[in-house]
């Protein structure tokens, strides 16, 4: 009798962990969004929930808002993103301990990217944190964080090889590292290949894949060129002539992440973290696809029947 497959197994959901990304939003009616988005996904019951953080602090003021509302108002544990951007040592010291006076004791560190774009050279602020690997150092010596990492299944993109690219990760482990949450990648391969590269270098945190759901793939094909990842042949060919078919991408979007969560559950994986995009279907379609209910949760406060 053929061994059932390890994603259709009845049990399997309560195997698995799932945490959301989320954006501060720029506008009210994307603020909206958001909320409608948190309040759709918090009875998944993910693991925990991260918030994005912009150069320099950019987002200063609205990642603090959105993670304080997060906190207020719904059940979810956030994760505050902290990067060295056009930021010195002082000032991002300081923006953790604003974070963890609010009761936040997780948080997403990373380099950040340059705040002239994906794609531009970077260049550390002259008192500020290298990289992300002092970023951790200095974080732990603040408190006992959980503390994410970013990790790059086709190296990043200033990286000249994979063994620098690895030596960046061991580094950021030494200092203090939690977990590294991968980016977005569309061949499962690159993945597993990234894995077993870091476990040979003596890297043994968890590696969590992170799935980004394809809402429109004219605009996740070109972030892809800017940052590193590559778009399979395969992939564009699912999405052509559907440029004016909305309905018909978001199905196709959501039977393409599922399939990707499937095939690495297939292969051991039961941690996935989702770009979320500040939207739910996708992200919600996936999660059910693999078994994930809602439960019973805090929710947000709805205003009273006047």
């Amino acid at each position: 009798m053929p061994q059932q497959r390890f994603s259709r197994q009845p049990d399997v959901a309560g195997k698995l962990r799932v945490s959301f990304e989320f954006f501060p939003p720029k506008t009210d009616a994307m603020e909206a969004r958001l909320w409608e988005t948190v309040q759709r996904l918090e009875p998944l019951a993910p693991s925990f929930v991260s918030v994005t953080y912009g150069a320099g602090g950019s987002t200063r003021e609205r990642t603090a808002r959105t993670v304080r509302r997060i906190l207020d108002e719904t059940g979810l544990t956030p994760a505050a993103h902290m990067t060295c951007v056009d930021a010195s040592r002082e000032d991002v010291d300081q923006v953790v301990g604003e974070f963890v006076d609010m009761g936040v004791k997780r948080f997403v560190a990373l380099r950040g990217d340059p705040s002239a774009g994906v794609g531009a050279a970077y260049r550390p602020h002259p008192d500020g944190y290298a990289n992300g690997a002092e970023l951790v150092g200095a974080m732990k010596r603040q408190g006992d964080f959980d503390i994410s990492v970013s990790a790059y299944p086709e190296k990043h993109p200033e990286s000249p090889d994979f063994a620098t690219d690895i030596d960046m990760l061991k580094r950021k482990v030494d200092n203090g590292a939690t977990r590294a949450i991968t980016q977005f990648f569309f061949d499962n391969d690159h993945y597993e290949r990234y894995v077993e590269r870091a476990r040979r270098a003596g890297i043994y945190i968890p590696i969590v894949p992170g799935i980004l759901p394809v809402h429109n793939f004219t605009q996740v094909a070109n972030f892809a060129g800017r940052c590193g990842a590559s778009v399979p042949g395969w992939l564009a060919e699912r999405f052509e002539g559907l440029e004016d078919e909305p309905q018909i991408h978001a199905l196709v979007a959501s039977a393409v992440a599922a399939e990707q969560v499937l095939d690495l559950m297939e292969r051991g994986i039961d941690d996935f973290h989702f770009y979320t995009m500040n939207r739910a279907d996708l992200v919600y379609a996936v999660c059910h696809m693999i078994g994930i209910r809602p439960r019973p949760s805090k929710g947000l406060e709805q205003p009273a029947a006047a």
